[in-house]
């Protein structure tokens, strides 16, 4: 069995040898090998190539006639093959022979072909790089002639499309590795140029802002020549303003700008123009090329963003810088002027840009420069006008704001803020106007020499009723020389009235503001003047310790006569205005009240310095209280005091009645209550009946200085009724009539009605120590008299009832 296995596995050996390739029989021998029965293997494999050499002899032997017949032809086609190799010799030679002057002749066009195809070639290369050196001799002339823009178009041409075309050679990559370079250049060539358009525009803005202001207001001129012509025309007479007012302000106010110029040139160092010629445009002052060149640059270059981008910020830092005042601003309007110039000559800068560049700045930008400018020049002009006290000044600054403001609103500014900082500014300019007239009015009041006006002749006479409303047909009938019935500050304070009228119309002009409201703005800042301002003044004139009676009485019918001109004034402010007085809401003025309580308060004071007189003589009152008897006249005090007062109400005539009247019996009742208090004065410790005689014929001197009528006006004795306490008093004493008054008192008929218990108590104890001291004096070593006893009695008995009486009606 293992036998038959082995031959079968043998005969397998056998034909894969057979059938494989030779290379690949290692692993089929290492099998015979590695088994047990390779000599076997071997029999096998000589049996089997016996076989194959057996096959092969019997192939020859049946193919070797056909071989020999092919190998009897083969020899007869050499003999046939050695004749054509010569024959194609022979005819090679001669082909040789014949062509050489043709290769010869192939081989020197083939030269000049060779040529002509890199003469050619050459042509061609150097007509794609004549273009790179013209371009690049082109961008160097450029650069030359400092024209960067075109140098920067050209060199991105030369980048983009004449160096790709020219191909890859040495020189075209120098000029390749230069360009970046050259785009650097100029680029920092043209940031160079931008920063100095900004310094010299930062040195210059004030002169820009000048001409800008000079050309508003210019416009200005022309638009109100052309209003007042138009007036003219139609035939009306417009409005009624500053006929009489002084020429102080600004002539010409504002005005929007004329249209937009293109650039000039930066070059107003020394520039004078005459004002005469006319004002060239702004923007022909600047020469805005270093701007666009470097806007184009930056843009070509990609790097827009970054140029508006610091642009904006050198801008916003120069402005800044415009609108830091110098801190004596405030002390001249020049100083003011400069101020304005550089902020106008900035913003006419930046709306330029703003509208010859595409995206450079736009309108929102400005506008946050324009509110941050505002809020700050606004601040500015707050603080320094804060220090200003002289109205001019500030009327000045006013005018310089107004054109400034009308300017900057040409150029699409808004600036309703500083017309409400106008509006503010109003009211400092009347506290300084307020202030100044203070002064005006205080230095009229001191001069005044407080008599009526003489006047000589008609002319004279027209002079001051053309300058005061005053109309008086009783004096117009008096011949020359006459004289008015008030002083000369009632002239002058009426002409510093309209004075001041006048000077808060200029300042409320061109504010833009209605009649209505320019008629109640003056209006209200005339009642000032005249409540605070004249009114304290008129009482500083009045409480003055110098002032006499006839100041007095003079400022009385000052005072009426002002009052009187009151609604003149109301008129006068209506005919300025073009305002109808009888307008619905109109503010009154207050002249009436203030005058009145000015003469209110002259007539108190008349009252208080008759009684301080009349206080003055009775301190000369020298009575003796314990005289035995009366010196049958009046004190002399007392006669002085009556002459007087006499002569006092004799110089009343020019007031009016009641003045008179009430101040006549003040004094009265002054004089009287002062003599009671005399009587009583605590110091006066005993009054003897001589005493109180003379006392009593002291006060008949008062009754027929009563009863006399010193001023008229008085209805039968009423001026006695000033003495009446005093005489029902000393009646009850010199009659000793104290059964009458005990007995009817507290009834309305009483006789001695005005009598006070009190009084009469305190008198009466003055009386009885006295009378006590006296008898002592003369009954020292003896008895008191019958009669004296008596009376002494009977003063007792009418002190303890005086003294049941007071405990009665005050329990």
């Amino acid at each position: 069995m293992a036998s038959v296995e082995t031959a079968a596995e043998h005969e397998r050996i056998l034909r894969e040898i057979e059938s494989t390739d030779t290379n690949c029989i290692g692993p089929t021998l290492r099998s015979v090998y590695d088994g047990q029965a390779h000599g076997l293997f071997m029999e096998k494999l000589d049996g089997r190539i016996r076989n194959h050499d057996r096959e092969i002899e019997k192939m020859c032997n049946h193919h070797f006639q056909g071989f020999v017949d092919s190998i009897t032809e083969l020899l007869k086609v050499r003999a046939e093959a050695q004749k054509l190799k010569s024959q194609v010799t022979e005819t090679n030679t001669k082909l040789q022979d014949d062509g050489k002057e043709i290769v010869t002749t192939m081989e020197e066009l083939k030269q000049c072909r060779v040529q002509q195809r890199n003469i050619a070639a050459t042509i061609e290369k150097l007509t794609r790089c004549l273009p790179v050196l013209q371009m690049y001799s082109k961008l160097q002339e450029q650069m030359k002639a400092k024209r960067y823009y075109p140098a920067l178009r050209t060199l991105e041409q030369l980048e983009q499309s004449c160096l790709p075309q020219a191909g890859e050679y040495r020189f075209c990559a120098i000029m390749a590795e230069n360009i970046p370079c050259l785009r650097v250049h100029i680029r920092d060539v043209s940031m160079s140029d931008l920063k100095d358009f900004l310094e010299s525009i930062r040195k210059h803005s004030d002169k820009i802002g000048e001409t800008a202001m000079k050309q508003a207001q210019q416009q200005r001129s022309l638009n109100s020549a052309g209003m007042q012509q138009q007036s003219q025309q139609r035939g009306g007479s417009g409005r009624r303003v500053r006929k009489e007012m002084p020429a102080t302000e600004l002539e010409g106010q504002s005005s929007s700008p004329l249209s937009e110029q293109d650039s000039g040139i930066l070059d107003v160092e020394d520039e004078e123009e005459d004002e005469e010629e006319e004002v060239p445009g702004a923007q022909e002052l600047v020469d805005f090329s270093p701007v666009y060149r470097c806007l184009h640059i930056y843009t070509v270059l990609g790097a827009r963003d970054t140029f508006e981008h610091y642009y904006r910020k050198q801008r916003r830092k120069q402005a800044r810088l415009v609108l830091q005042p110098h801190s004596n601003m405030h002390e001249t309007l020049d100083g003011y002027r400069r101020y304005f110039n550089q902020i106008v000559g900035f913003f006419v800068v930046e709306d330029h840009v703003l509208h010859t560049t595409q995206g450079l700045v736009n309108r929102a930008y400005v506008e946050e420069l324009w509110e941050m400018a505002l809020s700050k020049t606004i601040a500015a002009l707050r603080t320094h006008s804060s220090y200003c006290t002289d109205p001019d000044l500030v009327l000045d600054l006013k005018n310089l704001i107004v054109l400034f403001a009308d300017t900057l609103q040409g150029y699409g500014f808004t600036v309703n803020q500083l017309f409400d900082m106008l509006l503010e500014m109003r009211d400092q300019y009347g506290e300084i106007l307020l202030k100044k007239w203070a002064l005006s009015f205080r230095q009229i009041l001191d001069q005044d020499n407080y008599s009526p006006i003489p006047v000589a002749s008609q002319e004279e006479y027209h002079g001051i009723t053309s300058h005061f409303p005053f109309q008086d047909p009783e004096l117009d009938k008096t011949p020359f020389p006459k004289k008015l019935p008030f002083s000369e500050f009632v002239l002058k304070v009426y002409c510093q009235l309209k004075e001041f009228i006048y000077a808060c119309l200029k300042f409320s002009e061109d504010l833009h503001l209605s009649s209505t409201e320019i008629d109640d703005m003056i209006r209200k800042s005339t009642n000032l003047l005249l409540t605070r301002t004249l009114s304290n003044c008129l009482q500083y004139a009045i409480k003055k310790k110098n002032v006499g009676l006839a100041e007095l009485v003079q400022i009385i019918i000052n005072t009426t006569h002002l009052e009187q001109s009151c609604h003149y004034l109301e008129e006068f402010i209506s005919y300025i205005t073009n305002v109808p007085p009888d307008t619905m809401n109109a503010t009154k003025l207050y002249g009436t009240s203030t005058f009145k309580d000015a003469r209110h308060a002259a007539e108190e004071e008349i009252y208080t310095k008759l009684n301080q007189k009349i206080d003055q003589f009775l301190q000369l009152a020298d009575y003796d209280w314990m005289a035995a008897q009366g010196a049958g006249q009046a004190s002399d005090y007392l006669s002085d005091l009556i002459a007087f007062l006499c002569s006092t109400f004799a110089v009343f005539t020019h007031l009016p009645g009641k003045v008179a009247q009430t101040a006549c019996m003040s004094a009265c009742k002054h004089l009287s209550t002062s003599l009671l208090q005399l009587l009583l004065e605590a110091d006066v410790r005993q009054v003897s009946m001589g005493a109180l005689q003379q006392f009593n014929v002291d006060v008949k001197e008062c009754e027929r200085f009563a009863r006399a009528g010193p001023v008229p006006g008085f209805q039968g004795d009423t001026l006695l009724l000033a003495f009446i306490d005093l005489r029902q008093l000393l009646d009850l004493f010199t009659q000793w009539d104290w059964s009458t008054y005990l007995a009817d008192y507290g009834r309305p008929t009483c006789k001695y009605l005005r009598v006070n218990p009190h009084t009469a108590l305190a008198l009466l104890e003055k009386i009885s120590r006295a009378m006590k001291d006296t008898s002592r004096k003369n009954n020292m070593f003896s008895q008191f008299r019958k009669n004296e006893r008596d009376k002494q009695k009977l003063i007792d008995t009418v002190v303890k009832q005086l003294r049941n009486l007071i405990a009665s009606h005050q329990s």
